[in-house]
């Protein structure tokens, strides 16, 4: 097992600027890694990127994933830093290190020291972040369908968690427009920012339950043209959240209730949808689900089952089995002091090895 090997292209890739909806460059790098290895390569409209890796007999395929793009700004800098055993640096986690493993699990089976029984479509997908709306995954499952064995979807950080429930996650643009003017010449007409911060207090005033987690976050607000003048629009980007979909219908239709009374003479408040995460799971008592815990455990690590947004929201929504894992631990993600620890990589390519080596048991008769 080349973890150095991994950790140098997880560096190389991370060094290429991939922001949702401009993931080409990255995308570009991966293709020829996989066309240097002799693999089958082609790619969507969408961008995503696929390889294929011929297994040793006519199993059902396997879907190994992992998601292109970052949250970061095309021009952030990208400086790595190194202290001991993490490497420090903007999506080296989420989900550089990652991408890299597709690159490393095509080796691994070429050069004899990992054995497929199937077929596995390594896919590097765009669009998981933010307003990407798992664009690059809808793409995926929509090309695969329910024909794979499993969807495996790959994320850099979080290793022992196996995500096996999709969060459902709705989000909205709120927009709010007014006349404008000056701020002391027409003071006293309505101001769009104060408006929509008044609405957004509203919604944050929200009794939203603990049990199942439901949460509202406004992520992003805009408006105003000068300090001295009073804003003609503002609009803000809200996102929620909930483990349950009739908690989070119930907290949509809140947030459309309130839209819609902010509206007043002067003061027109619109409501778009901008992005929409359906939920799903298959249950902690799936095969996929405890194959997963069982090679967790034989690294000597206790596996936790857990519910996430992730790219294998879409396969769960629609009830294929599928799951995400992680390949190391780290913190900060998406954040310019995001890091990784590089010490339990080789655990975490051991884990993903042998799932990888035992998945086609589960089209077994017996299974």
């Amino acid at each position: 097992m080349r973890i150095d090997r991994l950790l140098d292209l997880a560096v190389r890739i991370q060094q290429i600027p991939a922001p949702t909806f401009h993931e080409a460059e990255r995308a570009r790098f991966v293709r020829e890694q996989w066309q240097v290895l002799g693999l089958p390569v082609e790619q969507d409209e969408t961008g995503n990127v696929y390889a294929l890796l011929r297994g040793s007999s006519a199993g059902k395929d396997v879907v190994l994933s992992a998601h292109l793009d970052t949250v970061f700004p095309a021009d952030t800098p990208l400086n790595l830093r190194r202290d001991g055993e993490r490497i420090a640096g903007p999506g080296i986690g989420d989900n550089s290190v990652a991408v890299a493993a597709l690159v490393e699990v095509a080796r691994a089976a070429l050069e004899g020291n990992l054995a497929l029984q199937g077929d596995v479509w390594l896919v590097a997908n765009v669009g998981e972040e933010g307003l990407g709306n798992l664009q690059g995954m809808r793409a995926v499952v929509e090309r695969f369908g329910a024909s794979p064995l499993a969807y495996l979807v790959l994320e850099g950080m979080a290793l022992g968690t196996i995500y096996h429930r999709a969060l459902g996650v709705q989000r909205y643009r709120i927009t709010a427009e007014t006349e404008g003017g000056h701020s002391w010449a027409n003071y006293g007409l309505p101001s769009a920012i104060h408006e929509l911060a008044r609405l957004i207090a509203q919604l944050d005033a929200l009794a939203l339950p603990r049990s199942p987690r439901t949460s509202l976050n406004a992520g992003v607000f805009h408006g105003g043209v000068s300090v001295n003048t009073i804003a003609s629009q503002a609009w803000a980007e809200l996102d929620l959240r909930s483990e349950s979909s009739e908690m989070l219908t119930w907290l949509s239709r809140q947030v459309n209730f309130l839209v819609g009374e902010a509206n007043q003479p002067g003061v027109k408040v619109t409501l778009e949808s901008i992005g929409q995460r359906p939920g799903g799971e298959i249950p902690v008592s799936h095969p996929l689900v405890r194959l997963a815990a069982d090679c967790l455990r034989e690294q000597g690590i206790a596996p936790a089952s857990f519910i996430g947004s992730t790219d294998a929201n879409i396969p769960l929504s629609r009830g294929y089995p599928a799951i995400c894992v992680g390949l190391t631990r780290g913190d900060r993600a998406h954040t310019e002091q995001e890091y990784i620890e590089t010490a339990p990589l080789k655990q975490g390519m051991a884990f993903l090895y042998a799932l990888l080596d035992r998945v086609w048991r589960l089209d077994a008769p017996s299974a």
